[in-house]
């Protein structure tokens, strides 16, 4: 197998749709696009992860202004970031648009604390960059861009990189709704044992919690149930907020109490609420949940005015079952609900290792959540009047959950668009169609039903002449272009440079001389006034150009490295380019990013680190579930905007680590699952795991068995980082209790 392949950047597939619905570009050109808002003057608002917000007049509008730049307070690592955005219902009589981000500071700080990276110490994944959320209200001044900004909530204490903020929407109310995750570990149960940065109760910060009175971690999603008088965290809670100032509304479910956050919650339990979407005509919201090792949620609050907390019950339950990671802990916070109930189960759940639907396209494994939609005034087939749509990040798919009296039916589930570029959100917009950010591609799309009110045109170019000597003149024409709804107008958008953006001229029939040598891809993209669009391209070959692309090579490191976590490894690279030769180091980026896979299955990336403009540097593996690989792009880009990129797979050193009891035949706990024993995991050298030895249990025996030692001297529940050679721990039980 080849260490690295180098290839010119592609162009993107196009997904999968029922027939008689089209799949077409609404907006492209987009880096690392987030979320989306539709403004009611038509305007579209667009959030990417960096933490710049772009504005477009309308879907036809094919150059983007800045409407706010919140890069320099925004952390843009792991899956940190911009990620929701809300504009005003009455917009823009009030000209507000509201942004939900990472900030970048820790607890009662300001920023920058970090920039767009986590040193090592204290590492990623291992002490943790510890960081904020925050969502502001941003004011349109008279050029239609932000002219201030206006904090109103700076909360979400996030550890570890991932399980960060997510949406921002309004509700029938009124209202402001906002999510955030538990911003706890994704590779152990954590309760706060790691430093306690957060300063959880019931110890300060820099002290490491201990079941059973540990509250940290993941357990500040039932931060609501501490006892009165300890800070309520916002982590893993939906919110209901007034919109000017961010204080919780009257008649939420604890409205009287002293807390402030205590205040705005409305629902909590949930590990990464990362998408919720209010159905039409009710008080119902639905939130897409993030699982850990086996569950997928949507979680259904059934009126959002009733003064009722639903409790989801992470960490303490992963989908209608106990969690086996954090039950084993044995945690004050859990065992409280255990037994007294009060755990709302998920609507619908889905397991990792099963389809959604039989027989979809769609992989398994790895999954990831991602979008909550419903269907609402469009020309889609009656079949899809009311429909949940949800999407899977790790999957790339989006399903449609039909209803039956009225309500989706899990037992009518079906495809609806597959084999997209890394879903991040779906929503409705013009027309009543579903749009999506496709995060992977940098784009947003339509899904649109042209056999009904309104069909998209067909765009049609020509290029006269398509080839000749240097300079060439071409006289370009998409007058033949149609569109088969009569009386539609169309409107033009030409990429005559071929960098991917219809921003370079607006006439039906434009001419461009090209003074240099090379194969250009023309586009045309024709919009509708619903605003259906289609899009064409065709090839000008100015003179006789040779081969344009760059090519990157990686010198180190090679695909024969073997990592372990916490390992420093240093990376070098470099470019040629056939027209400009030795490329500098600022025409380079790299990027580095996790491939979480399944065993013998599929992968899905998350993408840890960008490094521009260098030509070598150095990172430290990060923790991660095994099975997973890193891998380390290079892309190369000239002065003509062409661009190359090469990438090398970096496994890691794994270790098997065997786990007994005596007796044996005990269940025993090692990450998120339970197993019974002996038992054997392969992990990544120098990776954390969480271990537990559950108490009571009964042996095969039938005989009341009490905990009693660990081969390692930890404590019943306690950490262990994996050691380069196998190793044996035992858990000791006997027959009667250690006092």
């Amino acid at each position: 197998m080849l260490a690295a392949t180098t290839v010119a950047l592609p162009p993107t597939a196009t997904a999968a749709v029922p027939a008689g619905f089209t799949d077409t570009l609404a907006i492209g050109g987009l880096t690392t696009p987030t979320a989306v808002s539709f403004a009611p003057d038509g305007r579209v608002f667009i959030a990417e992860k960096s933490g710049l917000i772009k504005v477009f007049d309308s879907l036809a509008d094919t150059t983007a202004t800045v409407f706010a730049d919140l890069r320099p307070q925004t952390q843009d690592f792991w899956d940190r970031g911009l990620l929701g955005l809300a504009v005003d219902p009455q917009f823009p009589t009030r000209p507000y648009v509201y942004a939900v981000y990472t900030y970048d500071a820790v607890p009662g700080g300001s920023a920058p604390r970090w920039g767009d990276a986590c040193p090592t110490p204290p590492g990623a994944t291992d002490q943790g960059c510890v960081v904020t959320g925050r969502v502001s209200k941003l004011t349109m001044g008279p050029g239609g861009t932000a002219t201030a900004e206006q904090p109103l909530i700076t909360d979400w204490c996030q550890q570890y990189p991932s399980h960060s903020i997510g949406t921002i929407a309004f509700g029938p109310d009124g209202a402001l709704y906002l999510g955030g995750g538990d911003g706890a570990s994704f590779a152990f149960a954590d309760y706060g044992q790691v430093g306690n940065p957060c300063a959880d109760p019931p110890s300060p910060a820099g002290t490491n919690l201990t079941p059973p009175s540990a509250r940290g971690g993941a357990l500040r999603s039932q931060s609501i149930r501490r006892p009165a008088g300890e800070p309520v965290s916002l982590d893993g809670t939906i919110v209901r907020v007034h919109p000017d100032t961010g204080a919780g509304m009257p008649g939420n479910p604890f409205a009287g109490r002293a807390d402030a956050n205590a205040r705005r919650v409305i629902a909590y339990g949930m590990r990464n609420e990362f998408r919720f979407a209010f159905r039409p005509g009710t008080e119902e919201l639905w939130a897409g949940d993030v699982g850990w090792s086996t569950w997928e949620e949507i979680n259904r609050i059934a009126d959002v005015n009733d003064a009722t907390a639903e409790n989801f019950g992470w960490p303490c339950y992963e989908g209608a079952a106990r969690q086996g990671g954090y039950d084993g802990a044995d945690l004050a916070l859990c065992e409280s609900l255990y037994a007294g109930g009060g755990q709302t189960a998920p609507y619908y759940a889905y397991n990792h290792s099963a389809k959604v639907v039989p027989g979809d396209p769609c992989a398994t494994g790895g999954s990831s959540i991602s979008g909550i939609a419903f269907e609402s005034d469009s020309n889609y087939p009656a079949e899809y009047d009311g429909a949940l749509f949800f999407a899977d990040s790790s999957r790339g798919c989006i399903w449609a959950m039909r209803t039956t009296a009225g309500q989706p039916d899990p037992a009518k589930l079906v495809p609806f668009v597959t084999g997209v570029n890394i879903p991040v959100q779906v929503t409705t917009g013009p027309g009543g169609d579903l749009f999506y950010i496709a995060l992977g591609a940098g784009q947003l799309r339509r899904v649109g039903y042209p056999d009904g009110s309104n069909r998209a045109p067909t765009a049609v170019a020509r290029a006269t002449p398509s080839s000749g000597p240097v300079p060439l003149t071409v006289q370009f024409n998409g007058t033949n272009s149609t569109d088969p709804d009569a009386g539609d107008t169309l409107t033009y958008g030409w990429d005559l440079d071929g960098d991917g953006a219809y921003d370079d001229s607006t006439s039906a029939t434009p001419t461009r001389t090209y003074t240099e040598q090379a194969f250009v891809e023309v586009g045309l993209r024709v919009v509708d006034q619903s605003g259906a669009s289609g899009t064409t391209s065709i090839t000008v070959t100015v003179g006789t150009p040779i081969p344009q692309d760059p090519v990157p090579v990686i010198d180190n490191p090679t695909a024969a490295l073997r990592w372990a976590v916490g390992q420093q490894v240093s990376f070098a690279g470099r470019a040629t380019d056939p027209q400009d030769g030795v490329l500098p180091a600022s025409a380079l980026s790299w990027r580095l990013s996790v491939q979480h896979c399944v065993t013998g299955g599929s992968c899905h990336e998350h993408v840890v680190q960008d490094f521009p403009g260098v030509a070598s540097g150095s990172f430290v593996a990060p923790d991660h579930d095994y099975p997973s690989h890193l891998e380390l792009t290079l892309t190369a880009t000239d002065s003509s905007g062409r661009a190359a990129r090469t990438k090398v797979r970096l496994d890691p050193r794994t270790v098997d680590l065997t786990f007994t009891s005596s007796p044996s035949g005990l269940r025993l706990g090692v990450g998120g699952t339970e197993s019974t024993t002996p038992f054997t995991r392969t992990v990544i050298v120098g990776s954390t795991n969480s271990i537990s030895a559950p108490t009571p249990q009964t042996s095969p025996q039938r005989l009341r068995m009490w905990y009693w030692s660990w081969s390692d001297g930890g404590a019943r529940t306690h950490n262990i980082v994996a050691p380069a050679n196998p190793t044996t721990y035992q858990a000791n039980y006997s027959t009667y209790i250690a006092w």
